[in-house]
């Protein structure tokens, strides 16, 4: 057995040994890490708490969520453990003395503890009082040196959900917290200073939600101390930590032990306070040695393997001026015996590093200051001198027995030694629900495989039900909008439990999942919306599920060449240096049978995804592959899907964390793919801004929807969106469009999925059809504005998709799959004259409108597959109402080439469009488009149409230099006047 876990196991051994040697004679109770039914324990009575609150599981009828939040015989048990650390064992008697093992603690009950000599009893009298349940406070550090700066930085989650909720912060002498050297976090809203949480930014809401605010903050102090307060916060959601708090400057003058407590109070469904006791107490000690000395992990966003990764490494320790004569030391013995190592040291920033370790050791370091007033040893840091092999934990990769618990015991040690990789080596590995940690580096080696089984973790339990409401949408479903509060009504059900997933993580920070093995479902990850009515064991959808996280990296090994796709082979393959074709993809990460989504990450910032092959193994069991909602600073390069049955890569925003924020700084590169639906998405859910996103060099095999997709649906504002304009680097090929029902899709539509919004049912006719739907009433229409798409060389148009045929890679056209032409359609409200009764609504911005702006095509080649009649010149496409965001909703356009309408700024040039068939539609139809400059064109018009560029309501249209041909290209070319 590895020397390492040897130790860890006989050091197991010795604290057993030891508790069992302790005299035995201890009936002292104290609080477990997690105590939330106990308000106070005494000599002889035990408070625990009783309320209720609101509590949904996905099984839960939707009139049943208020709960009581009393104890159980078995929530007890695991609540309460001795004060030494002995043994001890428990009995629940009811207040005439009859055992109770099951069911609810009431008052009156007694507890009898009977020590480890099995001899020393003693009772305590249960007492219940009606409070909130107790929350946990926590410090980030435990130990502080004495005259240095620091943050203090406290986590503190309520213990049960509310609205309108109030926390309470009493922070003992010394430290100094004021409005603007302390920062806040409520529920992952992001840091503010306490002195702008009353003007931080709700996110984008309707009328109809009762939040102004994120909250207000106050400070007050005493000799005792200060307090913080927090009022009216949205404990709704939980999202991890409902309060971060972070004070800046801290410098402590006093040795010893500094108490912290925090409080809560609700007011839904009564109002309750938390007791302050337990868990909502922390100590920090004071220290005259330094305390504080950590090692410093990578936080690159691309891992690098060199031979110095794990045989160096760096440590930081707060400046201590009267610090003298340090010395590094190290212990390969778990701190049995010590040693000075040769470190370059400037202790004047309080930085060292150490090189040329012994590679596979557990080394543990600490600083000995031999001079001064912080004279003698600080605490100590440990790092691990290579990738720490899984199976050195137990774990069996043999394809037979369930690995999850090992697996994630690993994971919980490496975070708790500071970091470090933990490495899969050969073998299979079965998993439920892999729990990932901070600073942890997940491995896959080639010849390893890490499979999914039945049993992962179950869907969280919430404040609100989406039982009535839990996919799709159409023009009359009112289900979204019944309680304008309710965030899990705002998006489809896949969208916000979290926690039914392969691999999960929630606020963490450096996360990485890389390697060149492999990770499956193997049809254990559901892709259908009904997912929470199977069986409960079976309600795993999603591979990948981080939220609200910082710093996420899951790939291959990487490779500075560009992916890209051979056609006769069909396979990718990486440009090399001399321009060959190199088809080894042996680097890149395989990824099979991914279930709904491959990768949801949510509220998540600073990710790079790369290298990665989607369904070499297994094309089933998969939807969409990267899914990005609310997530910033986002990288993607070379991703091969050879199919799946929904959007590839998907920038989106939705409300599933129960509130909105914007995102941007997206930088795509080398996406190829076959997919049921889109390559490349921006929405559906758009219920905030999106902004800033390039990509360049996409190859699309196939497109069952279309090849680049922009759809704002909920309000949000898309702007500055590039194709092919070289942000991401060297364009380095034509981007490829083929089988796909539409090249491009770029709408709006006013179905406003966002708190607080307000929807009547109306009944209008557009151009003469009759409609029946909802229109929301408080959300102003979307905007999409400053578009640049490039370079694009597209055939085959019509919905090609091999997703769903096994037996055919890609079936050639046969006239009756989907078609269409690019579009780029706005939206618009009807016209009150065709509503009946009138328009009894104006949005907030008094828009009719929503504009398509500023956006332009150069060098795109379009070849359909025609065979229009001219009769199809006279369709007029809907507008897209509530629900209505696909390419199928605008039925048939009248031109081949490009279909715009309510559009402000249009420019076409240096592109051309043809036909395979005679396509007697325009080449071009502009409606409601105000301002476009064709020019540098070449096209194919059908002999039977006299018209080459339609308009309808068309104004400020500019056109130049446009060449057509009769019937076919290049036949009796023509000067369009």
């Amino acid at each position: 057995m590895n020397k390492l876990i040897g130790f860890i196991f006989f050091a197991q051994f010795i604290t057993y040994s030891v508790c069992a040697q302790i005299a035995g004679s201890n009936t002292m109770i104290t609080y477990t890490d997690r105590s939330p039914h106990i308000a106070q324990i005494s000599n002889n009575q035990l408070v625990l708490i009783t309320g209720t609150t609101y509590s949904f599981t996905v099984d839960t009828p939707e009139d049943k969520g208020l709960i009581s939040t009393q104890a159980t015989v078995e929530e007890l048990m695991n609540e309460i453990t001795s004060t030494d650390g002995s043994k001890q064992r428990y009995q629940i008697t009811d207040k005439i003395g009859v055992l109770k093992t099951t069911g609810l603690i009431n008052g009156g009950d007694r507890l009898k503890v009977t020590a480890n000599d099995g001899k020393t009893t003693k009772e305590y009298a249960i007492v219940l009082k009606r409070m909130a349940l107790s929350g946990k406070l926590t410090l980030v550090q435990k130990q502080i040196t004495q005259n240095t700066n620091q943050i203090i930085t406290l986590f503190y989650t309520a213990g049960q959900r509310s609205s309108d909720a109030s926390v309470r912060f009493h922070l003992p002498p010394g430290i100094e917290p004021n409005l603007e050297n302390t920062s806040v976090n409520v529920i992952g809203r992001g840091f503010v200073k306490l002195s702008e949480l009353s003007k931080q930014s709700i996110g984008r809401v309707g009328s109809l939600y009762s939040y102004a605010q994120v909250g207000t903050a106050a400070i007050t102090k005493s000799i005792h101390g200060t307090a913080i307060t927090l009022n009216h916060l949205d404990f709704r959601p939980a999202n991890g930590a409902d309060i971060i708090l972070k004070i800046n400057n801290v410098n402590l003058k006093t040795l010893g032990n500094l108490t912290f407590t925090a409080t809560y109070t609700t007011s839904q469904p009564n109002v309750l306070s938390s007791a302050g006791t337990g868990n909502e107490v922390t100590v920090l000690k004071v220290t005259k040695t330094i305390s504080d000395f950590i090692r410093v992990v990578d936080r690159s966003l691309a891992y690098q393997e060199t031979p110095n990764t794990y045989t160096s490494v760096n440590f930081k320790w707060p400046v201590v001026n009267d610090a003298k004569n340090i010395q590094l030391q190290a212990s390969t013995n778990n701190g049995k015996t010590w040693s000075a190592i040769a470190a370059v040291i400037d202790a004047k920033i309080g930085k060292a590093k150490v090189s040329n370790l012994k590679p596979n050791i557990l080394y543990s370091f600490r600083l000995l200051v031999k001079d001064g007033e912080k004279k003698g040893y600080s605490n100590e840091a440990q790092f691990y001198t290579g990738k720490m092999d899984v199976k050195k934990f137990g774990v069996n990769a043999d394809d037979q027995f369930d690995d999850t618990q090992k697996i994630n015991e690993a994971l919980a040690y490496l975070n708790k030694i500071g970091g470090g990789t933990l490495a899969f080596t050969k073998g299979t590995y079965l998993v439920k629900t892999v729990h990932l940690q901070t600073n942890v580096y997940l491995f896959i080696d080639k010849d390893a495989t890490i499979k999914a089984i039945k049993g992962a973790d179950a869907p969280e339990r919430t404040w609100f039900s989406d039982k009535k409401y839990r996919s799709g949408l159409s023009p009359t479903a009112v289900g979204p909008y019944a309680d304008p509060e309710n965030y899990m009504t705002k998006q489809d059900v896949g969208h916000h439990y979290f926690r039914n997933t392969m691999f999960f993580g929630e606020r963490l920070d450096n996360v990485k999942i890389i390697g060149n093995g492999r990770i499956t479902g193997d049809g254990n990850l559901v892709n259908g919306d009904n997912v929470m009515n199977n069986a409960a064991d079976n309600r795993a959808d999603k591979m990948f599920t981080l939220k609200l996280c910082t710093n996420l990296e899951i790939g291959g090994l990487a490779k500075k060449e560009d992916l890209w796709y051979d056609p006769a082979k069909d396979e990718p393959y990486y440009i090399a240096k001399d321009g060959s074709k190199d088809f080894n993809t042996e680097n890149m990460l395989n990824i099979d049978r991914a279930g709904h989504f491959a990768l949801l990450a949510t509220g998540t910032d600073s990710i790079n995804v790369h290298n990665t092959y989607f369904g070499k193994n297994n094309t089933s069991n998969v939807r969409d592959i990267y899914d990005f909602m609310q997530c910033n600073e986002v990288t993607v390069t070379n991703i091969y899907c050879k199919v799946s049955s929904d959007d590839i890569v998907k920038p989106g925003s939705d409300c599933s964390l129960g509130f909105t924020r914007p995102a941007r700084n997206y930088k795509v590169r080398n996406i190829i793919g076959d997919t049921n639906c889109n390559l490349f998405q921006i929405g559906s859910e758009t219920a905030d801004d999106i902004m800033d996103v390039c990509v360049d060099n996409i190859y699309v095999l196939g497109a069952n929807k279309a090849g680049f997709s922009i759809s704002t649906n909920d309000g949000a504002h898309i702007k500055n969106i590039h194709l092919n304009c070289g942000h991401t680097g060297i364009i380095h090929s034509r981007s490829q469009m083929l089988r796909t029902t539409t090249p491009f899709f770029i709408s709006i539509s006013n179905r406003g999925r966002v708190l607080g919004a307000d929807v009547g049912k109306y009944n209008f006719t557009d151009n003469g059809e009759k409609h029946s739907e909802l229109l929301v009433k408080n959300i102003n229409i979307g905007t999409v504005e400053n578009i640049i798409i490039n370079g694009v060389d597209i055939a085959e148009v019509y919905g090609g998709s091999s997703y769903g045929d096994a037996t055919n890679r890609w079936k050639a056209y046969n006239g009756k799959q989907r078609k269409a032409s690019p579009i780029i359609a706005g939206y618009k409200l009807p016209d009150p004259a065709t509503v009946d009764g009138g328009l009894d609504f104006k949005l907030p911005n008094g828009q009719h409108t929503g504009y398509i702006k500023n956006i332009s095509f150069a060098d795109v080649n379009i070849l359909v597959k025609g065979g229009n009649d001219v009769s199809d010149t006279l369709q007029t496409p809907p507008e897209l109402g509530v629900g209505q965001y696909n390419v199928s909703n605008l039925k048939t356009q009248p031109s081949y080439g490009l279909w715009a309408r309510h559009v402000m700024g249009l420019t076409v040039k240096k592109s051309s469009f043809n036909y395979e068939k005679r396509d007697s539609r325009y080449v071009i139809f502009l409606d409601d488009v105000i301002g476009a400059q064709l020019s540098d064109l070449k096209m194919v018009k059908p002999i039977d149409n006299p018209t080459l560029i339609g308009q309808k309501n068309a104004s400020q249209i500019k056109i130049d230099n446009i060449v057509y041909y009769d019937d076919e290209n290049g036949k009796n070319p023509k000067q369009h006047k």
